[in-house]
């Protein structure tokens, strides 16, 4: 571990779970600023734009 000499200064009991809250802190805001800075992912979160793309058909003569 590179950081293992931290256990000596923070107990692990208070580090680890800081370091989750940290984590899911950035989490967090990650997804609020996609959510909000962007306009297609509402869409998508919300089911928009039910078109399906179909492929073309080969025709029966040509391999």
């Amino acid at each position: 571990m590179i950081y293992g000499k931290l256990w000596c200064v923070v107990k692990p009991s208070v580090g680890i779970p800081i370091i989750i809250g940290a984590v899911a802190v950035a989490s967090f805001s990650v997804h609020l600023a996609l959510v909000t800075n962007t306009t297609w992912v509402k869409g998508f979160l919300n089911g928009g734009n039910k078109a399906v793309a179909t492929a073309a058909a080969e025709s029966p003569g040509k391999k």
